[in-house]
C-alpha cells in the first residue's frame, strides 16, 4: 500500500482550496479544501507510519471528496477532475483495504 495518492490528493485538495479562495473569495471552497487535504495529508502520513487508521482515513476522504463533487461535474473542468481523482483514490484505498481484510 502506497501512501503517495494521498500525498496527491491532499495537496491537489489544498492548492485547489487556496485557488478558489483567491479567484473568488469563497470561504466554502477555503474550508474544505484545506480540511479534506489535511485528511489526507494525515492519512498519508499514517499511512507511511504504518500507524492504525490511515487506510480508513484517505478512503474516508475519498468517499467526501466524490460525494461533495460528483454532484457538480458537469459544471466545469475542476469539479469533473476532482470527481475522477477522487473516485481513482477511492477505488486505490478501498481495493487496497479489502484485501487486507481478507
Amino acid at each position: 500500500m502506497s501512501a503517495y495518492p494521498a500525498y496527491l490528493m491532499g495537496t491537489l485538495c489544498i492548492v485547489g482550496g487556496l485557488t478558489g479562495f483567491a479567484r473568488t473569495r469563497s470561504i466554502p471552497s477555503l474550508v474544505a479544501g484545506v480540511g479534506v487535504g489535511a485528511l489526507y495529508l494525515w492519512s498519508a502520513d499514517s499511512l507511511r507510519k504504518g500507524t492504525a487508521n490511515g487506510l480508513e482515513a484517505a478512503l474516508g476522504a475519498s468517499a467526501l471528496l466524490l460525494l461533495s463533487s460528483a454532484p457538480r461535474a458537469a459544471k466545469g473542468p475542476v469539479p469533473a477532475v476532482l470527481t475522477v481523482t477522487s473516485a481513482a483514490s477511492a477505488y486505490y484505498y478501498g481495493k487496497t483495504l479489502y484485501a487486507l481484510r481478507q
